[in-house]
């Protein structure tokens, strides 16, 4: 059974707590602090597997939880971090937030390894927390809590050519004689059910990726038939071939056929119509009246709007050579990169805890550093990837918007000034 389309429950782990003890040796009378960190919670990965061509596997599973850290130990012994887990999904996967429906990964092209939710940072223990006035801290730091989200996986198929048309009008026909590709073939509406997919092998050219989406009827861009399943399929495809039943063995009008499924293009997304398409004027073979000539008809009215039309017949063989050659033509003359869904959802700026957590700023005139914390702080620091460009913008993002950066100029920072959160210290510039 194919799947296309599954809505999963992912967690990371959470950090481990870090330890109160103390050293309990023989004549050492007076031991410190030697609580240990707590380990790492796991984090969420998702990697790309080629061997992998459905979301079916999800149907049945759709709770992944990473590990979590384990807490310090005695004698400065750090916990476990906790073990990462790995969701493994085929390519072209797009990973959404399932409540705002925005794209989070498009698992296509270079993407084929994501880590989508940091694990909690494991706390400090009290060794971190002596100092010359508190030499037995009796405290020690939670683990950082763990991340969730719900996730809407859509498959959306890598295809440079995608195949559209009406049921019974040949694509699959077309797509079993010129790829190597054995979809099932009958004349029943909706005969294809899945997204097939094969590789044109053309002498003298690299050769192409063809897709036969199943057919579409009237309304599939509003829900109607089983269509619509199956429109996000064209969506990273460079060039349409539009099948049509020429000879009407159906008793439809090709050219009526024609503007129906392009209607339901221009209603399902725009951008798609205005994509290059190719028309296949199919099942010449069925055409017995030498005077009257459909394709004919067919080329007056789409050739110029700028869409060639091309005579074939799949079934014998007739004049797909040309087509193919001309749709390799026609890719050539395009950005052949995989199409790949810009992210819009970022959970690494999704902060945790309530927004209105208290934080202080304030100056340290002994070291000479201005101070920043607080519990919110030391969450954004924990869930905050700062080696990482988006993480880092996310940073600055955080300091202005929160009035971190104006309660800093209220103190009289300066230019080069040292600005201390928690195990952070960074020089303060404009």
């Amino acid at each position: 059974m194919f799947a296309d389309r599954a809505r999963i429950f992912v967690r990371s782990g959470k950090g481990g707590d870090g330890h109160v003890s103390f050293r309990r040796e023989k004549y050492v009378p007076a031991g410190g602090p030697d609580g240990g960190d707590g380990g790492r919670g796991g984090d969420v990965i998702f990697e790309v597997d080629l061997g992998l061509n459905t979301l079916i596997d999800f149907r049945n599973s759709r709770k992944y939880k990473a590990g979590d850290g384990e807490p310090g130990g005695k004698k400065n012994c750090r916990g476990k971090d906790g073990a990462d887990i790995v969701i493994k999904v085929p390519p072209g996967t797009v990973i959404r937030e399932a409540q705002s429906g925005q794209v989070i990964a498009d698992m296509s092209g270079e993407n084929r390894r994501i880590v989508l939710l940091t694990g909690g940072r494991g706390g400090n223990g009290n060794q971190h927390y002596a100092t010359s006035t508190m030499q037995a801290p009796k405290y020690a730091q939670p683990g950082q809590p763990a991340r969730e989200l719900e996730l809407l996986l859509e498959l959306k198929v890598i295809a440079d050519v995608g195949l559209i048309g009406f049921p019974n009008v040949g694509k699959s026909t077309f797509l079993s004689r010129v790829t190597n590709a054995k979809p099932k073939i009958a004349n029943y509406p909706f005969t294809t059910l899945n997204p097939n997919l094969g590789v044109v092998d053309l002498e003298g050219t690299g050769g192409f990726v063809i897709a036969d989406i199943p057919g579409l009827i009237e309304g599939a861009s509003q829900g109607v038939g089983l269509g619509y399943e199956f429109l996000r399929h064209i969506e990273r495809t460079k060039v349409m071939i539009h099948i049509v039943d020429a000879a009407g063995t159906e008793g439809r009008d090709p050219i009526a056929d024609i503007y129906a499924i392009n209607r339901e293009l221009e209603a399902y997304d725009p951008e798609i119509a205005k994509r290059p398409q190719i028309i296949a004027a199919n099942k010449i073979d069925a055409i017995f009246d030498p005077d009257k000539s459909p394709v004919e008809a067919i080329r007056a009215e789409f050739e110029p709007r700028g869409i060639p039309v091309c005579a074939i017949s799949a079934v014998s063989g007739e004049g797909v050579r040309e087509l193919l050659y001309k749709v390799n033509d026609m890719l050539n003359g395009l950005n052949r990169d995989v199409t790949v869904f810009q992210q819009e959802f970022f959970p690494e700026q999704s902060v945790p805890g309530d927004t209105s957590e208290p934080f202080t700023v304030s100056y340290d005139a002994k070291e000479d550093v201005y101070v920043i914390e607080g519990p919110r702080i030391e969450k954004m620091l924990g869930y905050t990837n700062l080696d990482s460009e988006k993480g880092f913008t996310f940073f600055q993002k955080f300091l202005k918007e929160t009035g971190i950066l104006e309660e800093l100029e209220a103190l009289g920072i300066q230019d080069g000034d040292t600005v201390r959160m928690y195990g952070l210290s960074f020089d303060y510039y404009r």
